[in-house]
């Protein structure tokens, strides 16, 4: 009497093949690499103008070095935002959602993967795109009071930190948009939600109120992206925690919603 080995299935699935399918879907799509370059450029053409339009008698010398060069990074981040909301609700507006966790009926492995691809594509594109962007506008800087050089005091970590902070954001966006469901509906949560709300919240004469908005998702993305402390703001360590917390509870949020509600 004879055996066979059973043949180990061509295509079970697996953590590896989940992150390559989403890689697949992110890179083929025109749109993802547009965004992207378009927030990349929006960094790189606001930090040139701001090295080459300051003068040190301008009255902006007390501005952090990073900040004042990367301040396009506010403009680059809604770029990152966007297209982290159509990474997941733009699945749902075209029905391919269906066909993913068709192909993976564990569903919990699709968001992972997809939050995981965009996150590391997004971190390399902001961090090159800053670090770019901030030797470029010190070339025009050299000879004023803003020089500064990656190797100065908390400039590297500040460069980095305004990556980070920015794909951290754009993050929350995705998870949002998985959570929602709707590209318009997710853009709508953001905005209000992320970037109004707070501003809304510091009108209110409560120092309880003014301590919690300091960790708020906008307010936290700030102190990374500075080189030295902001006044009355959460401490770098503190910022980066609360930015963390932010994008998995909404990635949480998604996971919990998308275990218990059909496609």
């Amino acid at each position: 009497m004879t055996t066979t080995t059973p043949t180990p299935n061509p295509y079970r699935i697996t953590p590896a093949r989940v992150l390559r399918s989403e890689w697949h879907k992110l890179r083929t799509l025109r749109s993802s690499w547009i965004t992207l370059g378009s927030s990349a450029a929006l960094i790189l053409a606001v930090g040139i103008v701001m090295g080459t339009t300051y003068t040190s008698d301008g009255g902006d010398s007390d501005v952090d070095t990073v900040v004042l060069v990367l301040y396009g990074t506010t403009l680059g981040t809604l770029c990152t935002v966007v297209l982290g909301i159509l990474v997941t609700a733009g699945e749902y507006s075209t029905g391919l959602i269906r066909a993913s966790l068709t192909a993976v009926p564990q569903r919990l492995p699709v968001l992972w993967a997809k939050a995981a691809v965009f996150a590391t594509t997004v971190l390399g594109v902001l961090l090159t795109a800053s670090l770019l962007t901030f030797t470029v506008a010190q070339f025009f800087l050299h000879d004023t009071d803003q020089a500064a050089s990656l190797t100065d005091p908390g400039i590297l970590r500040a460069v980095a930190g305004n990556a980070v902070g920015a794909t951290l954001l754009s993050l929350v966006a995705l998870g949002l948009g998985a959570l929602l469901r709707s590209v318009p509906g997710a853009i709508g949560a953001f905005i209000g939600g992320v970037m109004v709300l707070p501003e809304v919240l510091t009108m209110l004469p409560y120092d309880t109120v003014e301590t919690a908005v300091r960790y708020f998702p906008t307010q936290a993305a700030g102190v990374l992206g500075s080189a030295t402390p902001l006044p009355d703001a959460a401490s770098t360590g503190g910022a980066l925690i609360a930015l963390v917390l932010w994008a998995a509870a909404t990635l949480i949020a998604a996971a919990a919603l998308l275990r218990r509600r059909d496609a």
